[in-house]
């Protein structure tokens, strides 16, 4: 189906519009970490195997006063950036970048703004009480609530 052709899909009883949604309409519950130690050909295997494109990093903090376990975030693109380096295998803890967090209440437009910000397609959903991550919310996760949020 062409994306000019009539209307044929409408929106989901069970979706906000993303005026209205929170990062809990929106995101995956769950999420799949590796050690900061752990090397660039595990973490694609991770990635491969669950058909995933992030993975939390933990262990290593880059920043010792970090509350939560998760310090940074490897996306499929720097993955894909590492493997082209030539040389010795690197490891997470060399090409994984700060990651964005949100809290499952906060507005879907807001995490969706610190994201374009920093030019990220995940961010990590973290539980405000303890610190630790429930889950991902993805661009892909936005764009579904773009295309099937209630008007």
């Amino acid at each position: 189906m062409s994306a000019t052709s009539g209307n044929q899909f409408t929106g989901s009883y069970l979706m906000p519009t993303l005026d209205h949604a929170t990062v809990t309409d929106a995101m995956h519950p769950g999420v799949l970490s590796c050690d900061a130690e752990a090397t660039a050909t595990e973490v694609a295997r991770l990635m491969a195997s669950n058909h995933v494109h992030c993975v939390a990093v933990t262990g290593l903090a880059q920043d010792a006063s970090a509350a939560s376990p998760v310090w940074g975030i490897i996306e499929d693109l720097d993955l894909v950036r590492a493997g082209m380096r030539p040389g010795e295998e690197q490891t997470a803890n060399a090409f994984a970048r700060h990651a964005i967090t949100v809290a499952p209440s906060m507005a879907l437009r807001e995490a969706a703004n610190m994201m374009l910000a920093e030019n990220a397609t995940h961010a990590l959903v973290v539980d405000p009480r303890t610190q630790r991550p429930t889950g991902v919310l993805s661009t892909l996760d936005i764009v579904g609530v773009l295309a099937w949020g209630e008007s």
